[in-house]
């Protein structure tokens, strides 16, 4: 790698759904501001992200969440070495309001442009709060959108283990919220709903797909959830709301603990990290920690706000892109359904 001993300063900017989000962070670990403009309320309207009103949130937002960051860092585009931006994967109107801003603040300013995979953010939160770790490890992330279970083998290069074959572990939760009736965002709302019901009480199922130890699969989970609740209405019967919540969240982490601990053994790596929006989870952290702690690994974990979409993370990994000498030219542009471990000229 190149630079290595210098002080590096990026702007970094995540626009992949409906966070408009904007940091400045120096060396990949120390973050001197990290500003998120949140879409939630606007979206619990209609029960889940409606690209087109994200797209043109993130258009009125963008400029502003920039300015703020630099001012927060007390800072100017003049002392930024690199803007790295998130190109994919995501909502492509949502991606390229990010992306354009991005190449304008590097067209204008002369500054590299750095293109980041906002999976690869999303491992990457995990150096920001803990300053010692470095690869090789585990790492499991679990969003919305994603479910990955992948070897971290140095910065920027990883291989992937498993992967969800249908519904992603934050979309399940959705999913199941918007069925018992809590509405979006479901993934909060089930986790604090559970804490008042017995995971115990409904036996739902834990999906093993045939072909992978390391695959996930919830669409089984969710549907049978769905005919649970079914059955009970068709029977004339009160279910639960927080037992059906806790029950679901089980089976959910159960699964994520098992190919978690299950890759960690055949690896033989000591260090395992959790990230992505489902990370926050409260009895996922609990399951892995106590997982971990029985096996005599070290379990990393970001904090709450950084498990979220935000811009820190990208330019933690946007750094050691920029130290590897990666360089992305003004025809970068969003590619919604991007692979980790996939760069732009593949695509």
């Amino acid at each position: 790698m190149e630079n290595i001993g210098e002080t590096v300063t990026i702007l970094a900017v995540e626009t992949s759904c409906d966070e408009t989000a904007a940091a400045v962070v120096v060396n990949g670990r120390e973050v001197l501001s990290n500003v998120i403009s949140s879409q939630i309320d606007l979206h619990t309207l209609y029960g889940g992200v409606v690209p087109e009103i994200a797209s043109r949130k993130h258009i009125e937002k963008i400029n502003q969440v920039m300015a703020e960051a630099l001012a927060q860092a007390g800072k100017g585009l003049s002392d930024m070495d690199a803007v790295a931006v998130t190109y994919g994967p995501g909502l492509v109107g949502a991606l390229l309001v990010g992306v354009s801003a991005a190449k304008a603040v590097s067209f204008a300013s002369g500054i590299p442009l750095i293109g980041v995979h906002h999976i690869e953010g999303h491992i990457s939160a995990n150096y920001i709060e803990n300053r010692d770790l470095e690869p090789p490890f585990v790492c499991l992330v679990v969003s919305g959108g994603h479910s990955h279970l992948v070897v971290v083998k140095d910065y920027g290069e990883y291989e992937i283990l498993g992967r969800t074959r249908d519904d992603a572990a934050g979309e399940a939760f959705d999913k199941v919220a918007r069925a018992i009736g809590l509405g979006y965002p479901g993934g909060p709302k089930i986790d604090k709903v559970s804490r008042e019901g017995n995971p115990e009480s409904i036996a739902f199922p834990r999906a093993k797909v045939g072909d992978s130890d390391y695959d996930f699969s919830f669409s089984g989970l969710k549907s049978a959830v769905l005919n649970y609740l079914n059955s009970c209405e068709m029977k004339g019967e009160p279910f639960s709301q927080a037992d059906v919540a806790a029950s679901f969240q089980k089976a959910v982490v159960d699964v994520l603990v098992e190919h978690s601990m299950h890759a960690v053994e055949s690896s033989g790596l000591k260090k395992f990290a959790i990230a992505g929006g489902v990370a926050s989870n409260s009895a996922l952290r609990e399951a892995l920690a106590g997982a971990c702690e029985e096996r005599g690994v070290t379990f990393y974990h970001p904090s709450p706000l950084l498990c979220t979409d935000n811009a820190a993370m990208i330019g933690a990994a946007g750094y050691y892109e920029y130290v590897k000498g990666v360089r992305h030219g003004y025809d970068l542009n969003a590619v919604p359904n991007l692979k980790l471990g996939q760069d732009m000229k593949s695509c």
